[in-house]
């Protein structure tokens, strides 16, 4: 029986009672109850003050330092792809020069995630060398451009995360959690790099083809507490994970619409979590906007949502705009 609890989230300053916690460490959200469930089953509302000292740590205590950022608040992670297929941005940065001129365009960011491989619904595999030819000229000149922003690789094979971390990556982003090339998670613990475990099922090609779920939290749960465990056993180091619940990877609307819901369910885990939702289909079925770029508005809304539910890092396209969102969203919830 696995018992899990999801905060129940509240922003502003924290008040004088014993039921009043951090939530995650963040200096915006706070939490004073939590709901309680068995095998995904039940929902009891238990106070904080209630949990055991080791429950409540977990839900509370501040993460680990992310490529030497403080998770307090959350973070932006920029979207660079050097694709010519991905979904909203593929084709756009077709040469070096281009992405290095994006990557200047995201002052803003926190990290910027550079990839070299669609992984959209439907999306083929990349041969590695290939995408290694894509993104390690990319790291090498965004890093002689004096760039100094943490980078992400967003790779699921091992051979082009290393030749990644030697350009100059930071951290290692795989959309497979592991499954694809388990020899990566060996690689991660060789390096002693971050790395964020997502969410999937099946593989880009196929995951979208009628993806079904019982409870679609718990099983997202559940799969990110074995994958970390899979990681921890490789020599992964558990303070170096990030997990990520893999919006619009292998789920439904109606799927992204629950986990956004229950977003703080992910605490659980005592990992900082990545949402990665900007600009993904839902958002412009819902908002009516067909085309991918138009969806930065949704993008933000949901954006705002994630960072209310205490998310560390929000992966997006639209940095400087998100960026602005939070300034403002962080100067009206920011406790005294």
């Amino acid at each position: 029986m696995t018992v899990r609890y999801c905060p129940l989230a509240r922003l502003g300053p924290r008040v004088a009672s014993e039921d009043d916690y951090a939530l995650a460490g963040s200096a915006y959200v706070r939490f004073d109850a939590v709901t309680q469930t068995e095998d995904g089953q039940g929902g009891d509302v238990l106070r904080a003050s209630s949990l055991s000292e080791p429950d409540r740590a977990r839900l509370s205590a501040p993460r680990a330092l992310l490529c030497g950022l403080a998770l307090d608040r959350p973070r932006i992670m920029g979207i660079v792809n050097v694709t010519p297929d991905s979904f909203s941005d593929g084709g756009d940065v077709t040469t070096v020069r281009g992405a290095v001129a994006r990557a200047q365009a995201m002052q803003a960011a926190d990290i910027l995630d550079i990839g070299g491989e669609s992984t959209r619904p439907g999306a083929e595999t990349v041969a590695v060398a290939e995408e290694i030819r894509r993104i390690v000229p990319v790291i090498v000149a965004i890093r002689e451009a004096g760039i100094t922003t943490p980078i992400s690789i967003d790779t699921r094979k091992a051979a082009v995360a290393e030749a990644a971390l030697e350009a100059g990556a930071d951290m290692v982003n795989d959309v497979s959690g592991f499954r694809y090339d388990p020899e990566l998670a060996d690689l991660v613990a060789a390096r002693a790099v971050p790395v964020c475990l997502m969410h999937s099922k099946g593989d880009p090609a196929t995951m979208q083809q009628d993806p079904r779920y019982g409870d679609v939290m718990h099983e997202v749960l559940e799969h990110l507490a074995e994958r970390v465990a899979f990681a921890c056993g490789r020599g992964v180091a558990r303070d170096r994970i990030v997990v990520d619940p893999g919006i619009g990877f292998a789920k439904t609307q109606a799927h992204n619409l629950t986990l956004l819901k229950a977003l703080a369910a992910l605490h659980d885990l005592g990992l900082p979590v990545l949402l990665g939702a900007s600009r993904k289909k839902f958002i412009g079925t819902i908002g009516g906007a067909g085309v991918a770029k138009d969806r930065m508005p949704g993008s933000l809304a949901v954006a705002l949502h994630g960072a209310a539910m205490g998310m560390q890092i929000l992966r997006v396209h639209d940095v400087a705009e998100t960026a602005q969102a939070l300034a403002l969203w962080q100067a009206i919830h920011r406790a005294e």
